[in-house]
């Protein structure tokens, strides 16, 4: 018999039981004015989770598409753009960019690290800028970028757009699109928001807007912002098939997110993430991410001496869970564990579980109980 497996990577993140019933729906048409109604709710009600009074966009792709989408509807072939690198999906907006002709400078912290405020707002000075990219989140390297900040500083830099990477972090980590000056927001279903992928979710602001009607006609198709308004302002309008199921997969999210409340849904992921982080140290794994910008979404473990990749690994399968393999400089040195979305502390307590069996099968010999004690007293706080 085989047996199930705990996903613990970060992302895709468990699937609750109401979103899984939401998908596993009868069909609907697209043009029916029950499914017209769901999806225009969707729409409308995103906005509000990360406070954005800009358009939103909830449409059929995945966080790389949602990234080409806010690169091609602010910036143009010769353009000047800024990429602020803090693992390997900031150096993903490099090839985007380059592909469009747009002359990129790339500033890059080393791995675990952020790159300091004061040196983006040195090199902004230097030229101007159509658009900065950051992610809030880099699920490469668990490291959280100082969002608040980097908005205060460019309201000295008016000319450039912010554009914000946020699939491992929206829904979890704080984020409030308005008050940071955020004008291009992206995310994914499969993250925080706990559903399965195949959607992204792109929030822009009044200034993103008019730099696309400034651009004139841009080479991309389906992720031009004017050929997607007109449905997202009336989906019983027609530019390209909605994931029908999705759409009502991710209401459900929606609604699991509001009821639970915002604030809470923060502080949740917050005590949750210090409370695994803290667990995982006393385990013997460093914590790639300096902890004065360490995510609370994810954790990127570097394993302690002794301790093989892929034995490790698939000893953790054995003992019913699944978690990530280290990227770049840093595959077979380390894994990656997501704690985000619909997650429970009887969830953490398997992974913690299943972590200390994994490392004494594997030689690395830790009391059990040792993580698990940590986080239940973290918890009890």
């Amino acid at each position: 018999m085989s047996r199930e497996l705990y996903v613990a990577i970060p992302g895709p993140t468990p699937v609750v039981r109401s979103i899984q019933d939401e998908m596993g729906r009868e069909i609907q048409a697209f043009g029916d004015p029950r499914f017209v109604k769901d999806y225009l709710e969707l729409i409308e009600g995103l906005g509000g989770i990360v406070n954005s009074s800009g358009q939103t966009f909830a449409l059929a792709g995945t966080g790389t598409i949602a990234m080409e989408m806010a690169v091609a509807n602010t910036a143009k072939r010769g353009d000047n753009a800024l990429l602020i690198s803090h693992g390997f999906f900031g150096d993903r907006f490099v090839g985007i960019c380059s592909r469009k002709s747009i002359n990129t400078d790339v500033l890059r912290a080393p791995w675990g690290e952020i790159v300091p405020v004061d040196e983006i707002d040195k090199k902004l000075s230097e030229k101007q800028y159509a658009i900065i990219t950051v992610s809030h989140v880099d699920t490469s390297t668990g490291v959280l970028s100082p969002l608040k900040e980097l908005g205060e500083m460019l309201k000295k830099h008016p000319e450039t757009l912010f554009i914000v990477d946020g699939v491992a972090a929206t829904g979890g980590e704080f984020t409030d699109f308005d008050a940071m000056g955020i004008d291009v927001l992206f995310t994914a279903s499969q993250k925080a928001f706990g559903v399965c992928p195949g959607m992204f979710m792109l929030f822009a602001s009044q200034r993103a807007h008019e730099r696309r009607n400034a651009l004139g006609t841009i080479p991309e198709y389906y992720v031009d912002f004017l050929n997607w308004l007109p449905v997202m302002k009336d989906p019983s309008k027609f530019f390209s098939t909605p994931s029908i199921n999705l759409v009502w997969a991710l209401k459900e999210s929606m609604r699991l997110i509001k009821t639970e409340g915002m604030d809470l849904r923060h502080k949740r992921h917050f005590k949750n993430g210090r409370a695994m982080q803290k667990a995982f140290e006393a385990l013997g794994f460093k914590v790639l991410a300096n902890p004065l910008n360490r995510a609370v979404t994810l954790s990127n473990l570097v394993y302690p001496e002794g301790l093989e990749d892929a034995k490790f690994r698939n000893a953790l399968m054995d003992e019913g869970i699944i978690v990530a393999s280290g990227i770049g400089a840093y595959f077979g040195k380390m894994c990656r564990i997501g704690h985000m979305g619909n997650v429970t502390e009887n969830d953490m307590l398997t992974i913690l579980g299943a972590l200390e069996r994994a490392l004494n099968i594997c030689g690395i010999l830790v009391p059990y109980g040792t993580g698990l004690g940590v986080y239940q007293s973290e918890m009890a706080k």
